[in-house]
């Protein structure tokens, strides 16, 4: 490998959205992130929804005020 045309990696920092720390290796200053394996449903086992860019709530105002379904009343 060539001499001084690496970056320096170093012992860092990384923080989650949940607020857990934690220690890990990076070339980077710091690194956040938003979900991490105390907060991520694969490992607490609690389902999250994880709404990016408001996706839910632009689904739900684009389709409120829609048609309602017309379907045979059961008797």
């Amino acid at each position: 490998m060539k001499k001084d045309i690496h970056p320096a990696y170093k012992n860092i920092t990384a923080t989650c959205a949940c607020g857990q720390e934690f220690e890990t290796g990076s070339v980077l200053d710091s690194i956040k992130v938003e979900i991490c394996s105390a907060c991520h449903p694969f490992f607490t086992g609690k389902q999250k929804l994880v709404d990016t860019a408001g996706r839910v709530e632009k689904f739900n105002r684009k389709y409120a005020n829609g048609p309602q379904p017309q379907g045979r009343k059961k008797k």
